[in-house]
Parts: C-alpha cells; sequence; structure tokens
C-alpha cells in the first residue's frame, strides 16, 4: 500500500465538480428568475423551483460520482439562503404586513449561520450532523432526508404560491390565504400541507438557533475554565 500514491485534486478539478457546477447552474436560474420576477411571474417560479430542486440534484452527483466537496456544501447554503431571503425581501413588499417576512428572513439566516459556526467549533464535519441533541424534533428533521425534503419544499412551494397569488402591493396576507383556501380543495390541500411543513421548518430553525447559541456559549466558558 505505502508504494501506491493517492490522487490529489488540483483546484480547478473541484471547482468543476459535476454537483459544483450544477450549484452555477442554480446561481444563473435565480439570477434570471429574479429579473424577471414581476414582468413574467409563471416563468419566475417555474426556474425558482427548479433551482430549488437542483439542489437535492447536486447532492446526489456529489455521493453517486464521489465529488462532496466542502466548496459544494458552502455553495449550496449560500445559494439556498440568498434565494430564499430574495423572496422573501419580494413578498414583504407585496403584502401587509411585512414584518412578517422579515422576520423569517432573519430567523432563516441566523438560525443557519450559528448553525454552521458551532458546527466549527464542536469539530463536526456537516452541520447537519444532530444525533447528540436532546431535542428529538431537531434530530428527526436532520436525521430523515425525506422529512427534511418535505418541510423544504412545503416551505418554499408556500412562499411561490404567495407570491403567485399577490395581485398588488397593498395585498392582506390572511386575506390572500383565505380566499385562496376557498378557490378550490386541490389548492386548500395544498396550502395546508405547505403550511405544517411550513410550520415544522421554522419550529426547527428557532430550535437550531437556540441550540447553536449554546454550543457557542459553552464553548467560551469551557475555554475559560482551561485557561
Amino acid at each position: 500500500m505505502a508504494g501506491k500514491s493517492v490522487a490529489i485534486p488540483r483546484k480547478l478539478s473541484v471547482y468543476l465538480y459535476i454537483p459544483n457546477i450544477i450549484g452555477y447552474i442554480r446561481v444563473l436560474m435565480n439570477c434570471v428568475a429574479f429579473a424577471i420576477c414581476f414582468s413574467n411571474k409563471r416563468l419566475f417560479s417555474a426556474l425558482y423551483f427548479i433551482s430549488f430542486v437542483c439542489d437535492g440534484v447536486d447532492g446526489w452527483c456529489a455521493r453517486k460520482f464521489n465529488q462532496v466537496s466542502t466548496f459544494g456544501a458552502v455553495l449550496d447554503m449560500v445559494t439556498d439562503r440568498i434565494s430564499t431571503a430574495c423572496l422573501l425581501v419580494i413578498l414583504s413588499q407585496v403584502y401587509r404586513p411585512g414584518l412578517i417576512f422579515l422576520l423569517l428572513l432573519a430567523l432563516d439566516i441566523a438560525s443557519h449561520w450559528l448553525q454552521m459556526y458551532s458546527t466549527f467549533l464542536t469539530g463536526k464535519v456537516s452541520h447537519k450532523d444532530v444525533k447528540d441533541s436532546t431535542n428529538w424534533l431537531f434530530r428527526a428533521y436532520y436525521g430523515n432526508r425525506m422529512f427534511m425534503a418535505f418541510c423544504c419544499v412545503a416551505c418554499e412551494v408556500l412562499y411561490i404560491m404567495l407570491f403567485l397569488c399577490a395581485e398588488k402591493q397593498t395585498d392582506d396576507l390572511i386575506d390572500v390565504l383565505m380566499t385562496s383556501a376557498r378557490q378550490s380543495p386541490i389548492l386548500l390541500v395544498l396550502l395546508a400541507l405547505s403550511l405544517f411543513g411550513w410550520t415544522i421548518k421554522q419550529t426547527v430553525n428557532v430550535i437550531q438557533m437556540k441550540t447553536a447559541a449554546d454550543v457557542c456559549v459553552l464553548y467560551d466558558i469551557n475555554k475559560k475554565q482551561g485557561s
């Protein structure tokens, strides 16, 4: 074994990993989508959702072709956070009260940023490694890919639905939800499922933020005790 040399990928080859190329395509799709979001809502929604689905595709490719990379993981998270943030900012401008969407934006960024930072402090490889958490919902969310995928898809579908339903820049959020629910049974079921998944995801975001904050505080306490 000592005589065998292990091939180390060059920097350019990592940038050209298949999942990373998919990540670049996602960024381009989002740029086009937000450029036409008000002129062509349906095309925007299609591009936005396809980009979101590609998040799962690039993860599958990374595992399939053994092309998992830290850069790819960061690219994915940054793309997800920025695209969701942009959509939430748009929703805050077309609905009243818009503060709700800005608070959701703050929660999304704060919880994920703290989770990533706490991951580095504890020496874990992935921010999804929460097996040692005492919260069952937190473990279930990150421990079951299908459950997490459902919650993420539900959240994004809800935001897309709200954007498609908005007709003017003074729409009341509750009124639009109630009107949409009354339009058809299928839309009512889709809205109910989306709200259910959205509620779970926001709950997990709160748990994640508190858990990660505790890790940061405990790190400081242990550091002072060891000095």
